[in-house]
């Protein structure tokens, strides 16, 4: 399997949590996430689901499409 596109979703998810100033521990909290799954979808580990999608994005102030965009798989 490709984990290509897990780790550009990872990426965005990372770069919006630090936008927003959050550790790991603060947007598990807020998500009703554990610490250790937040850092498996930043790693690309986790293939997250819609509803954990809505999750960290109601967490992170945004919407759950805005946390689909990102780069091309290819160009991470």
């Amino acid at each position: 399997m490709n984990n290509s596109i897990l780790k550009a979703f990872g990426i965005r998810i990372k770069a919006v949590r630090l936008q927003r100033g959050l550790s790991q521990e603060q947007l598990g909290l807020i998500a009703e996430l554990d610490r250790t799954y937040i850092s498996g979808i930043e790693r690309g580990l986790r293939n997250v689901s819609l509803i954990n999608l809505e999750r960290l994005a109601i967490a992170l102030n945004t919407e759950a499409a805005e946390l689909l965009k990102f780069d091309e798989p290819n160009n991470v």
